[in-house]
């Protein structure tokens, strides 16, 4: 399809349809190619074993305690400080790189705590659109290793973050943003910041927008070749793509979708990056095709059940980074969220954010350790499993084991209830004669199958604060 004729129907899609992307969430893609690399197939099928991770956002932006990156992008839906001029709030924001300096830089406690929860895999965010890099690149001065924490021994904060992780036996993730607005190359100063998108015409600077290719390849060829083993490049701001590979998701930014192809050759980025990392997950986020091995769908559940890779990016309290007074979610909502994931085919990825000191706020340590005190017990219902037909009965969700031999009931208990004496689902019967048991202590249970709904006697004496009850069976099916 011609250039002009996709921007025609962009123009004329956007406007009619709700703006769900003003907020910076990205939905999800609307199309799924599976990868032909079998070294990517490996890793991708080890992934799907994991089922649950951590995102960390942290930068500039946890010195003040606020949103990460976006409050420098010029659009409608944000609101800032009135007070100063749209230059002089940019200027300050990036001034911020003078007082961030994270004496109490801790990853192992993040690590810690990551695995005190339950998780198995991590996502850092080693830049975000606001430029700032939690790397030492030698492509720019704008980062973590070059202000105050320049003289720290672990200034090169990326590298200790997954060093950390890793001895806890984490897959390894790095989250890049695409987009980098502190980049001459991206937004020229030159001209106004109008919104998330480059300010300037790619077709009639092709000079400038080589040179923020050739930036962007350096950095991401410095992550991927100076930091030990990588599973996931985990790439996000998906405005910034081949125009011809639009879909829903672009549709929605309405006034902000692309007026040029942002093209950065994933073709030869992916090469690089495989090179140097053998079967390397990449989640380019929205962008459709041979570079989203899995999809990303950000603070939602989908609908029904997808039988292909995906997670929910979703943070544990109300924003990806550091806020002060930060409101989190309960354990028994992280664990019901986490169930309905996994029974979907997904993963959930949970967003934490260091303070801006380094190290995890108290209340966010003490929600994984209470996330952590079922999965702990209840992993095997959730970790290694994959979807069932038949994967939901009222407040029961249903996985099962690999080969397909052991299934799993999972029944969550609303916050506000006690368990019931006994608990009943449709489909998915146990075998006549087999046993079902409690997953988090291996005693036997009663029950019985009537014209296909079984039934299950409760022992008593279950603690109230239970989020979740597991059950494992032989299927009759």
């Amino acid at each position: 399809m011609k250039k002009g004729i996709v921007i025609a129907a962009l123009l004329v899609c956007a406007f009619t349809r709700l703006l769900a992307q003003e907020n910076g969430v990205h939905q999800q893609s609307t199309v799924y190619e599976w990868p032909k690399d079998p070294l990517v197939k490996q890793k991708l099928d080890k992934w799907q074993d994991q089922k649950f991770g951590m995102i960390v956002h942290w930068g500039l932006y946890a010195v003040p305690g606020m949103i990460e990156s976006w409050s420098i992008c010029s659009e409608d839906w944000i609101d800032r400080d009135s007070t100063k001029t749209y230059d002089d709030y940019k200027k300050w924001y990036w001034g911020l790189s003078k007082d961030f300096n994270p004496v109490n830089f801790n990853p192992e406690q993040w690590a810690t705590a990551g695995k005190n929860a339950g998780m198995k895999y991590l996502v850092f965010t080693t830049k975000h659109h606001d430029g700032f890099a939690m790397f030492d690149t030698k492509e720019s001065d704008f980062s973590i290793a070059k202000g105050p924490f320049a003289n720290n021994p672990k200034a090169d904060v990326a590298k200790y973050v997954f060093d950390a992780f890793r001895k806890e036996g984490f897959m390894i993730g790095a989250y890049f943003s695409k987009p980098d607005w502190h980049s001459q190359y991206y937004w020229w100063s030159k001209y106004a910041t109008a919104d998330r998108n480059n300010n300037y015409d790619i077709k009639k600077n092709p000079w400038r927008w080589n040179k923020y290719k050739s930036f962007t390849y350096n950095q991401l060829e410095e992550l991927m070749t100076k930091y030990g083993s990588v599973d996931i490049l985990w790439l996000d701001g998906g405005w910034v793509r081949p125009l011809e590979t639009v879909n829903e998701e672009v549709l929605s930014w309405g006034a902000n979708i692309p007026k040029w192809s942002q093209d950065i050759d994933m073709p030869n980025i992916a090469r690089m990056a495989r090179k140097a990392q053998p079967g390397l997950l990449m989640v380019d986020r929205t962008v459709h095709g041979p570079y989203e091995n899995y999809q990303t769908p950000e603070q939602k559940i989908p609908d029904t059940q997808l039988n292909y890779p995906w997670e929910s990016c979703m943070t544990l309290g109300g924003a990806w980074g550091f806020v002060n007074n930060d409101q989190y979610k309960s354990a028994n909502v992280v664990v019901h969220k986490l169930v309905e994931i996994v029974a979907k085919g997904g993963s959930l990825l949970l967003g934490i954010g260091p303070k801006a000191d380094g190290t995890l706020p108290d209340a966010v340590v003490t929600k994984l350790n209470d996330i952590g005190e079922w999965t702990s017990k209840n992993g095997k219902a959730i970790y290694n499993t994959r979807i069932t037909k038949n994967y939901h009965s009222g407040q029961i969700w249903f996985t099962q084991s690999k080969d397909g031999k052991k299934r799993y009931a999972i029944y969550c208990i609303p916050e506000t209830e006690k368990p019931a004496g006994t608990i009943s689902w449709t489909g998915n019967s146990p075998k006549k004669g087999t046993a079902v048991t409690m997953v988090a202590n291996g005693k036997k249970v009663k029950w019985s199958t009537v014209n296909g709904a079984t039934a299950i006697v409760l022992p008593a004496g279950l603690k109230v604060e239970q989020a979740a009850l597991s059950f494992e069976f032989t299927p009759a099916d």
